[in-house]
């Protein structure tokens, strides 16, 4: 009996594990943990360009930095990146906000969370946050409409490759040249 209750507790363990996706970029790789049970529709959306590949041969193309962002009063400091862009005709349709206030999440120093414009705008572009960005939760004044970004996970691996994208050349907070995404896969 106690073999199979030890046998049950691992199965579900197992089930119960957060995915994991791993970014090769061309300065190295990134292993980000994903939070289905506090972000499902965000995880979901994420999975959805992974599993179809349309983070291949994307890039990494935005640095926001300390020293890039003069025409703002609430600094942040992420790297951005997006689907490849000949897949942008493929793009899902934009989903719903999953706001920090419900899911519990908070853009502290790994962070990955989904790029918008508005409400309800995310698509494709994710964000990886450097260090404790407090105004990218909901509230926050980053984003004028105070409803925040959604985060969905954290990586768990390869922070020091996110921190040289951020260091890359740029011209303003465009990466020139964008590093570039080889691949993204699930790896569990």
């Amino acid at each position: 009996m106690r073999t199979l209750a030890l046998l049950l507790a691992a199965a579900a363990g197992l089930s119960a594990q957060s995915p994991r996706v791993s970014i090769e970029t061309g300065f190295g790789l990134i292993l980000v943990e994903l939070e289905p049970s506090k972000a499902p529709e965000t995880v979901e959306n994420f999975l959805k360009y992974v599993d179809k590949g349309m983070y291949d041969g994307g890039a990494f193309h935005r640095t926001v930095k300390m020293d890039n962002q003069p025409a703002n009063k609430i600094k942040i400091e992420v790297v951005q990146g997006g689907i490849n862009p000949s897949k942008r005709v493929d793009e899902l349709p934009p989903i719903p906000l999953e706001r920090t206030s419900k899911t519990g999440l908070k853009h502290v120093d790994g962070v990955i969370s989904m790029a918008r414009s508005g409400p309800n705008s995310a698509t494709s572009d994710f964000f990886i946050c450097i260090g404790d960005q407090p105004s990218l939760d909901y509230g926050g004044q980053r984003n004028p409409d105070g409803q925040g970004f959604a985060a969905f996970g954290r990586v768990v691996q390869g922070m020091d490759v996110v921190r040289k994208i951020q260091a890359a050349p740029a011209e303003g907070q465009t990466l020139k040249p964008p590093v570039r995404i080889i691949k993204a896969w699930r790896v569990q």
